[in-house]
């Protein structure tokens, strides 16, 4: 699929209702195969990367029936998970698989995991080397630096063992991944992070009733004595924060009037907000809310074109803002200074080598735009428009809907293949852009 954006004539105007958060969409699904109860799930949004996880609990063992304007999946509980029929297809997600991983470490039932080709290039060694540690036995290809999918999970010839284990880096479906384990262990299972990630898996598993306890950045998972029965009446998956950020970059460098409900601004996903805010930009926050264990507000961007300098993306802020960073280099491309992304490795074994691939599209407008080992270095060209530009997305459905905000300042059409997986997580971004009152469509 191509996209094919035209410079923006006016600014943008109007009200998105931003698909539901794919990384809690991903564990309201895997989390309510192990219910004990039926869950009522609202807001799931319809990306192919979720689509895998629904898939993936109907061969173990659930059933997925439409509610309304939800669906209830009827699990199996802890231990009552079957067998499934054939390999599970992972597709495109590898929050999908590596939780999967840590889910069926335990199972007395082996289970081949894969997907296609990006994700069979993923490293996940990560994830298996600490569930290893614990007794389980995954196997996958290669045999140098690291491991790829197609895995092989299991089977388990008991329960498995607890383990304390600090990551080397931060990585919340790592974390996750050994927390779904720990279900599984006889004693208590700790995951000790360096850094912030993610956290909605520790919100959900205890939301479920899972003896979990956090303290700081070490998490616990404590199975003596516990009846191993977690349940729940259902969940609100909250509008996605990294789409959103997708439409508020598109705002602050157009101008308009622009409002996006009810998006998640959980702490450890509101990294690209505090980064906008470092740059000189304003998101109003608006009616925060609770929304089961997560909280939600509408997030506004109203006014003129926004003027930016360059910072320094690292730390912290880095982790918070990882999925984020591809559209955060196109708006430092239009600010005023260099921007520095540092700390942000994990960009490399994305869907792309996100580092290059970034690098890649800006340049491809026309900014400078240095490739680092753990980041990038961005000349910011906030006079005039971009070059107009014909990018390679590479198959990254991030580096996609970046390249379709920066055409929005370019200087003619800008076009976009290899975009395809735009539908692994916002199958409607091109209809959002138009919806605000940008130009822009997809062709085969």
């Amino acid at each position: 699929m191509k996209l094919i954006v035209e410079p923006a004539t006016r600014t943008l105007t109007g009200t998105v209702t931003i698909p539901g958060d794919k990384s809690i969409g991903h564990r309201s699904l895997l989390f309510s195969l192990l219910s004990a109860t039926p869950v009522r799930v609202v807001g799931l949004g319809d990306g192919a990367d979720n689509g895998r996880s629904a898939k993936a609990i109907t061969a173990l063992g659930a059933s997925i029936a439409k509610d309304g304007d939800g669906l209830v999946i009827t699990g199996t509980g802890l231990d009552g998970l079957v067998p499934p029929t054939s390999r599970i297809d992972c597709g495109n997600s590898g929050t999908t698989i590596r939780l999967l991983c840590g889910l069926l470490a335990g199972q007395r039932f082996a289970t081949t995991l894969f997907g296609d080709e990006s994700l069979s290039k993923r490293p996940m060694r990560r994830v298996i080397e600490p569930l290893a540690r614990m007794g389980a036995t995954i196997t996958g290809q290669g045999s140098g630096l690291d491991v790829t999918p197609p895995l092989v999970v299991g089977p388990a010839d008991g329960p498995l063992k607890p383990l304390d284990y600090t990551l080397p880096m931060a990585s919340a479906q790592v974390k996750t991944a050994i927390l779904l384990a720990g279900l599984f262990a006889d004693g208590d299972t700790s995951v000790t992070e360096p850094g912030p990630s993610r956290d909605h898996s520790e919100r959900m598993l205890a939301y479920l009733g899972a003896p979990l306890a956090v303290e700081g950045r070490r998490t616990t998972i404590a199975t003596r004595g516990w009846n191993r029965r977690l349940a729940c009446d259902g969940f609100t998956v909250p509008a996605d924060p990294s789409s959103a950020a997708f439409l508020v970059a598109a705002a602050i460098l157009v101008g308009g009037e622009v409002r996006l409900p009810g998006v998640c601004i959980n702490p450890t996903r509101t990294g690209f907000l505090d980064a906008i805010t470092a740059m000189g930009g304003h998101v109003a926050i608006v009616d925060p809310r609770a929304a089961g264990p997560e909280t939600v507000a509408d997030l506004v961007i109203s006014g003129a074109p926004q003027r930016l300098h360059g910072i320094t993306i690292g730390g912290d802020l880095a982790v918070r803002s990882i999925d984020e960073l591809p559209i955060l280099a196109v708006l430092a491309a239009r600010a005023h200074g260099t921007t520095v992304v540092r700390d942000a490795e994990e960009l490399r074994v994305k869907e792309s080598d996100r580092v290059e691939t970034t690098c890649a599209m800006l340049r491809a407008f026309g900014v400078t735009c240095e490739a680092r080992e753990d980041g990038f270095v961005v000349e910011g060209r906030p006079e005039g428009p971009l070059s107009a530009a014909r990018v390679h997305a590479d198959g990254d459905h991030r580096i996609a809907m970046a390249a379709a905000v920066a055409g929005l300042v370019a200087d003619g059409q800008t076009v976009i293949d290899d975009a395809d997986n735009v539908a692994t997580s916002y199958p409607g971004f091109a209809a959002a852009l138009a919806a605000l009152g940008a130009v822009v469509g997809a062709t085969a």
